[in-house]
């Protein structure tokens, strides 16, 4: 146990070291090329549909994990901001509480329902993982390639998969959360990496010949279907009755969650300095959706913010490479509406939220293709290329903590637990002065 902590302790030799100086850019400083802003654009900072509040949760009674914490999709809440508010934020040195090991890579994250997690790795198999002990208590092969994180709620499990068990299109499969017996599964034409939205019992994602899909999450039936311009990987984030996403043809768009009728749709403007695609390049970036404004990055190097009113542009950020990951989008205690990003450029930005400043930013290396996680202060963020973690003052890009573990988004939290995602294995960490893992459970069945 001594040694996993040291391992796991990194942050208290590393904290004084820079790896890269903190750049900290004025709102007014020089932009570089590319970078446009239109601050009258209209921004809402009191928007409170859309800005993550702190989860209610209640002391644990009989078993541990029985909080009433739930983190039931990709990005925690419905407009995917990727933010956890929290009084009391996690801090190093962490203590490894479990591990499940594997050799099977994880891009995305869990979700987490009540007792358990569900990890989708991306071979298509499903597990669902006690929250408490790191063991697993089924798992189903459920197609023979994913790249996308389920959801969960209400006993039900739902994944969209790149390549179903005979291979060709994609595949959407609904399983009970307690058995892993499939209650529902649909074929689907197309493969499909975009991690499904659950609200008021439609499941909503989108595939590769850009039809974006409304379910009826009882029973798979289709209720309506949307054609995009192109390719639609990432997921869809919803708010004020919207669905927003960006597709491969470099267009942005909102539809009604009702009937998928089209509200707006913009050729993003291209930065033009990278030739990786025309105009806007191309969305693989989900978006996040707060203050009135929709947020995703580009692989033309750009991150983006339009009005979730009407598409107007707000601004526009070079970052010089692919802007494959999802931005976390939100304040923390103390500080403004923020925009945490990585980039192919090996550079992690704090922008403003309103006008697209740089805030701060830390160059760490080498490729960030992952989506980065707030948790109470700390940002998270993991390199593919180099197998590292890093969580980062969400005020100030100060280095908090790094570990030699990880590669796509790292981490998902329960207010109490981080858990963590390594190259190929799941781990439960309990942050400093937190000893969730030394609790012993009253019998139970598990739920």
């Amino acid at each position: 146990m001594a040694s996993r902590r040291r391992r796991w302790a990194l942050a208290a030799g590393l904290a004084g070291i820079a790896i890269a100086a903190v750049v900290v850019v004025a709102v007014l400083a020089t932009r570089r090329a590319g970078d446009v802003s239109h601050p009258n654009v209209a921004f809402d900072a009191t928007d409170t549909q859309t800005v993550a509040t702190e989860p209610r949760q209640r002391a644990p009674q009989g078993h541990p994990s029985d909080d009433g914490f739930e983190w039931p999709a990709f990005g925690y809440d419905k407009q995917r901001t990727h933010v956890l508010p929290l009084r009391v934020s996690p801090r190093p040195p962490f203590r490894q509480a479990w591990a499940q090991r594997g050799s099977t890579l994880l891009e995305f994250t869990p979700v987490l329902c009540r007792r358990s997690l569900y990890l989708l790795k991306n071979n298509g198999a499903l597990y669902q993982v006690s929250r408490w002990t790191g063991r697993v208590g089924w798992k189903r092969k459920l197609g023979d390639l994913a790249a996308s994180s389920p959801a969960c709620s209400h006993g039900v499990v739902y994944a969209v998969l790149l390549r179903g068990k005979t291979g060709g299109g994609g595949r959407v499969v609904a399983v009970s959360a307690r058995t892993g017996h499939v209650r529902w599964a649909r074929a689907l034409p197309a493969r499909a990496e975009s991690s499904p939205l659950l609200d008021h019992g439609r499941l909503y994602f989108g595939s590769e010949d850009g039809t974006v899909y409304a379910l009826r999450a009882s029973d798979g039936a289709v209720r309506w279907t949307y054609r995009a311009h192109g390719a639609v990987k990432g997921a869809l984030a919803l708010a004020d009755g919207k669905l927003y996403f960006g597709d491969y043809g470099g267009h942005v768009y909102a539809i009604r969650r009702a009937d998928g009728a089209k509200v707006w749709d913009v050729a993003a403007p291209g930065a033009g300095a990278l030739g990786l695609g025309a105009g806007g390049g191309h969305f693989y970036s989900s978006p996040a959706v707060a203050y009135g404004r929709v947020y995703l990055g580009s692989t033309n190097g750009a991150v983006y913010s339009f009005s979730t009113r009407d598409g107007e542009l707000a601004w526009r950020k070079q970052t010089g490479a692919y802007v494959y990951a999802s931005p976390a989008v939100g304040a923390v205690a103390g500080g403004p509406p923020t925009v945490w990003v990585g980039s192919y450029s090996g550079t992690f930005y704090a922008l403003d939220a309103r006008t697209g400043a740089v805030r701060w930013s830390r160059y760490l290396g080498a490729d960030l293709s992952g989506s980065a996680t707030v948790l109470g202060d700390l940002v998270f963020v993991s390199s593919l290329a180099l197998k590292s973690t890093w969580a980062l003052g969400a005020r100030s890009g100060r280095m908090i903590w790094r570990t030699r573990r990880g590669a796509f988004t790292a981490v998902i939290g329960d207010g109490r637990r981080i858990y963590f995602d390594g190259y190929s294995s799941l781990f439960g960490l309990d942050p400093a002065g937190v000893h969730y893992a030394d609790r012993r459970p009253k019998a139970a069945p598990a739920r």
